[in-house]
């Protein structure tokens, strides 16, 4: 350090021991010298005794008549009132004695800089409350950051709970968030404020729709919904096919509705509503049952089977069919002869986006566009193809997703009229707490209770969906909840479904305990979603996955807002795969924007879809692939299928046809074939394909 100090804005002073001080030297904002000053008693009063220069953890003796000279030099001479008064009235005698009195002051200052030889005055506006005393921002941050780092809190977590610091001032509550503390001021992130767009609504006694549907309408309701009524004005009851991007619970389904049942009461072709999951065909056919049994013939079909799950076999010639992707696809593979199709309606339509799905959906659409336009080839017992049918259908399509990013893009691929509409029908508030995966449970039992034992405006009970990543975990957290709760997953029987469903409904279950994979489309009437996992099995979920999900909370009939809460577990993953953490997905999904929906294609994906577009289409296979909503690379993907064996010219071999109707990929279908040759057992095969899946 330097021995001459030119000019000094500050002299700081901090009591050490009874006459011993810390002395700290400011110019320009920043220490440029750190010392140890002792006073001794003369007739005159307290002077300098000993000064030493700290540097490190070496100190080198000064002359007292140096601290003098500084403290001359000084702009301004604060003292710390963590100095005892004692002590502090015996450096203003000091100060006093060489005429500096009226440049001495004592001030309030942070007591751990203090201590470490800095100057930290502190305000009003800074200053942060830390075990009934204050220290100064950076000296709470460095605290938090210490508990941060224990605790193995990545950056999206730290900057949350740095902007929280900042904002209550109070370092124990930041604290005791991390150990899973309710308090609502500091785990509320947001809110998403509830909005309406001024839309003219449609009364529904205008509709002039077949009477069997008219009149159902006209007794449910005086007026459509805003989304319903701009899908009406933009042409949804004449055919029109159209994109309609709304949130949860905004009556999209009903535009499908509208416009299917219509059309099949007017003997203008069935209509097929289609979604991604067994659970929700199931549900979407008890609605229907329920609603338009009466005037309409109703059946289902969902993945590969041809029973529904009342006994009764899957009846083609119904006017709605209910069904999954790949239950209508594995009609159409294997040559089903469906009809006459007025109307399809193509829920969650957004899955078009995901990784494993989104091609399969892409190629369904496809396939069944050219089944409306073209007709299908039904195949004759001994294989052989027949000629096709002309059908020329004027085939009305109808898309529905609460989540997309790109709307006009994916609305001008589908050749559809979009009808985006962003209202959210109640405010939704989201919340943040961090908690280890034992800790969660017990927070989940809190807020559980909270939401049960209040009732809204309305008069209904507050339920929560809480979303985990297994189905061993939706039982494990039902079991450990207070109050009367449920596991609800694919792995349960479907009479134990509709039972969960209806005790939900009539307000018998205070919760439901469900797979992110099952539930994000399935209508629980909930008023809080708490996210136990951020995780959907052993992958992260997306942007649109997770405001699919959060959108469950808060129902206009029955709720004043909904809730949401995450629940991080700081440093988590669920598989040693996943390269990011629970605390840093958390704020990558509060923040994040909604991705686009692109369906993509690696060589695995362009050789399963274009086998089945053969296989349904024959020698169009090469328009039904080039209309897709992604990019296929057609030429290559004919070429492995030829070294495959899975076609011969522009026909599907026998193994080709086995594979497509099963859905198999390429390299399932060798690692089956590899297993046959070998006479491994059916159940060593699956384990095969489960591996092989895995990797």
């Amino acid at each position: 350090m330097s021995q001459q100090v030119a000019s000094v804005d500050t002299l700081f002073c901090h009591q050490r021991d009874e006459d011993d001080f810390t002395v700290a030297v400011y110019r320009d904002g920043n220490r440029v010298l750190r010392a140890r000053l002792q006073l001794k008693e003369t007739d005159a009063g307290a002077r300098p005794g000993r000064f030493r220069i700290v540097d490190g953890d070496d100190e080198e003796p000064r002359s007292p008549d140096q601290f003098v000279d500084i403290a001359r030099r000084a702009s301004r001479i604060r003292i710390s009132e963590q100095t005892a008064p004692g002590a502090r009235e015996r450096l203003r005698e000091l100060f006093a004695g060489y005429q500096l009195d009226d440049k001495t002051k004592a001030v309030r200052t942070c007591r751990k800089c203090a201590s470490a030889g800095r100057y930290s005055p502190l305000t009003s506006e800074r200053q942060i409350e830390s075990n009934n005393e204050y220290i100064c921002p950076d000296c709470a941050m460095r605290e938090l950051e210490r508990e941060a780092e224990y605790r193995g809190l990545r950056s999206g977590a730290r900057d949350r709970l740095e902007e929280l610091l900042l904002d209550v001032g109070d370092l124990e509550r930041i604290r005791n968030l991390l150990s899973g503390n309710l308090d609502p001021d500091l785990t509320k992130f947001d809110e998403i404020s509830a909005t309406v767009d001024e839309v003219d609504p449609v009364p529904t006694d205008s509709l002039d729709l077949h009477p069997g549907i008219q009149s159902k309408l006209e007794g449910r309701f005086d007026t459509l919904l805003p989304v319903q009524s701009l899908a009406v004005a933009n042409g949804a009851l004449e055919g029109q096919d159209q994109l309609v991007v709304s949130a949860t619970a905004t009556g999209k389904t009903l535009v499908g509705e509208m416009a299917g049942i219509d059309r099949a009461l007017n003997g203008e072709g069935k209509m097929l509503f289609l979604v991604p999951l067994v659970a929700l065909a199931n549900q979407k056919y008890d609605d229907f049952q329920d609603r338009y049994g009466d005037v309409v013939d109703v059946t289902l079909r969902v993945g590969a089977s041809r029973v529904n799950d009342d006994g009764n076999r899957f009846d083609p010639g119904a006017d709605v069919i209910v069904g999954t992707y790949e239950g209508i696809d594995h009609a159409l593979r294997t040559g089903r002869n469906l009809g006459e199709i007025g109307t399809v309606v193509i829920d969650e339509v957004h899955t078009l986006g995901e990784d494993e799905r989104g091609h399969r959906l892409d190629g369904f659409i496809s396939r069944l566009k050219y089944y409306t336009e073209r007709g299908t080839t039904e195949s004759s017992r001994n294989g052989e193809r027949r000629s096709r049918e002309q059908r020329n259908q004027d085939t009305q399509w109808i898309y529905l997703s609460a989540t997309v990013g790109n709307p006009e893009s994916l609305a001008k691929s589908l050749q559809a009229t979009l009808i985006e509409f962003e209202e959210r029908p109640v405010p939704i508030e989201r919340h943040v707490t961090f908690a280890d995966g034992q800790e969660k449970v017990d927070i989940e039992d809190r807020l559980v209770k909270r939401a049960f034992d209040t009732k809204s405006s309305k008069g209904y009970r507050g339920q929560t969906i809480i979303f985990t990543n297994s189905r061993r975990r939706c039982h494990e957290v039902s079991r450990r909840l207070q109050y009367d709760s449920a596991p609800y997953h694919a792995g349960l029987d479907y009479k134990r479904r509709k039972r969960v469903e209806k005790q939900f409904g009539d307000q018998d279950l205070a919760a439901v305990v469900t797979t992110a994979a099952l539930a994000a489309g399935v209508d629980f009437p909930a008023s809080q979603v708490i996210f136990d996992s951020l995780a959907m099995g052993i992958e992260w979920l997306s942007v649109q996955e997770f405001s699919q999900m959060l959108g469950r909370a808060g129902r206009p009939d029955y709720h004043d807002k909904g809730t949401v809460y995450l629940l991080v577990e700081p440093d988590g993953s669920y598989h040693n795969s996943m390269e990011m953490t629970e605390d840093e997905v958390a704020f990558k999904l509060l923040k994040g924007e909604m991705e686009p929906v692109v369906t993509t294609y690696d060589e695995g994906a362009a050789v399963e879809e274009t086998l089945a577009n053969l296989v349904v289409g024959g020698d169009q296979a090469k328009r039904l692939n080039a209309r897709m909503v992604g990019e296929v690379p057609t030429k290559h993907a004919l070429g492995k299928l030829l070294e495959y064996g899975f076609i011969s010219g522009l026909e599907p071999t026998d193994m080709g046809q086995v594979v497509c109707r099963h859905f198999l990929a390429p390299d399932q279908a060798f690692t089956m074939l590899d297993g046959i040759r070998k006479g491994r057992s059916p159940d060593q095969l699956v384990a095969d394909i489960e591996l092989m899946d895995e990797h």
